[in-house]
């Protein structure tokens, strides 16, 4: 019953993100492997957010989720090296991600600006400042990895 919960809870906060105009286009995009970044998002946020109730972390659930819906929001295929905004996709994502997020979404709050431009770390050196920062980030990793070795096996 605890999953159908957070199952729940989840699709009530991701909503709004989801539904919205351009969210859609990151189906057309891989990530890795097999895995398009939407799928990625999704899979980080409802991570996220699970890993902060399992370990009773307090956090702005809401942020937590639309940050992480929004960490990868730069809307390009970044293997396609002529068509990408530059050749540094891994140094430079998380800034046309929060470009997009603010064009498209508004004010942001603090948390979600955090989320969004410090999920790379250690790949980029300055580290997430909020909790929900942090879950996101390992949440990425995380996901990354299971998403590497699902690739590799099929």
């Amino acid at each position: 019953m605890a999953l159908d919960q957070l199952k729940k809870n989840f699709d009530e906060l991701a909503q709004d993100v989801i539904n919205s105009h351009r969210v859609p286009l990151m189906r057309t995009f891989t990530q890795h492997g097999t895995t398009t970044t939407f799928d990625h998002v999704v899979s980080v946020s409802f991570r996220a957010l699970a890993l902060a109730r399992g370990l009773r972390i307090p956090v702005d659930e809401r942020s937590l989720v639309r940050g992480a819906l929004l960490h990868d929001y730069y809307l390009y295929d970044w293997h396609d090296h002529e068509h990408a905004p530059d050749r540094w996709h891994g140094f430079t994502h998380p800034g046309h991600a929060l470009r997009n997020a603010e064009q498209d979404f508004g004010d942001l709050t603090r948390i979600e600006r955090d989320v969004i431009s410090r999920h790379m770390f250690p790949f980029n050196p300055l580290p997430p400042t909020t909790r929900e920062g942090w879950l996101v980030c390992l949440s990425d990793k995380i996901c990354t990895v299971q998403e590497f070795f699902a690739a590799r096996r099929s």
